[in-house]
């Protein structure tokens, strides 16, 4: 399978070349903070490639201190980006940055002991198509 993505701003694209081996839906601490919602959402491989088709802008990543989180990120626009983690083995690729539709589906919610107290039930909650007015 290939994948395409980008950052918000276009500045950067790449392509995924191969298949994910799992689809999670993150709580822990280091994830709600960079994401700044409930939970990241990460696709994970140890086989497909990662090719950068356009880097205009800078690519940083940060690793908090001992901890063995890693965030990739557009520097112009902020936008999560994949990174290579585990000396290369393990690519992270963030499920909102693909352009390509997606149809995995994630296979669970991992670090639920550090989710949020306003995540639960929300599937309940008023849903709009757009910003209610």
């Amino acid at each position: 399978m290939e994948y395409s993505g980008s950052c918000l701003c276009k500045g950067v694209k790449f392509k995924i070349s191969g298949e994910f081996e799992s689809f999670y839906l993150c709580h822990c601490r280091y994830c709600r903070k960079d994401t700044g919602s409930a939970h990241a959402a990460n696709l994970f491989s140890s086989t497909a490639k990662l090719e950068w088709i356009k880097r205009e802008t800078e690519i940083r990543s940060f690793q908090p201190h001992k901890s063995k989180h890693v965030k990739a990120f557009c520097t112009h626009c902020g936008s999560a980006l994949p990174n290579l983690q585990m000396d290369g083995k393990l690519l992270v690729v963030p499920a909102g940055s693909l352009d390509t539709k997606l149809k995995l589906r994630p296979d669970a919610h991992i670090f639920i002991a550090n989710k949020a107290e306003w995540d639960e039930s929300l599937e309940q909650i008023h849903k709009f198509e757009r910003l209610p007015e």
